[in-house]
């Protein structure tokens, strides 16, 4: 598995909210640790796929229960 999607894969088990949360940083040119040393490509990436998965869920998350 890549490095991006490793990053993916980490980020989306935090949770539907936690994600979105990201992806916000993502959007603003912000950091966080998941994606600590990544370039600014491998950024885009990361928040191109997040949308991606995303997507499927509209306005809303399911409750998460962990």
């Amino acid at each position: 598995m890549g490095k991006i999607e490793k990053c993916v894969e980490i980020i989306c088990e935090k949770g539907c909210q936690y994600v979105r949360k990201d992806i916000d940083l993502l959007e603003a040119g912000k950091s966080f640790d998941e994606v600590e040393g990544l370039t600014d490509d491998e950024k885009q990436m990361v928040l191109k796929e997040l949308k991606s998965i995303m997507s499927v869920y509209g306005d809303s998350c399911r409750v998460d229960f962990s």
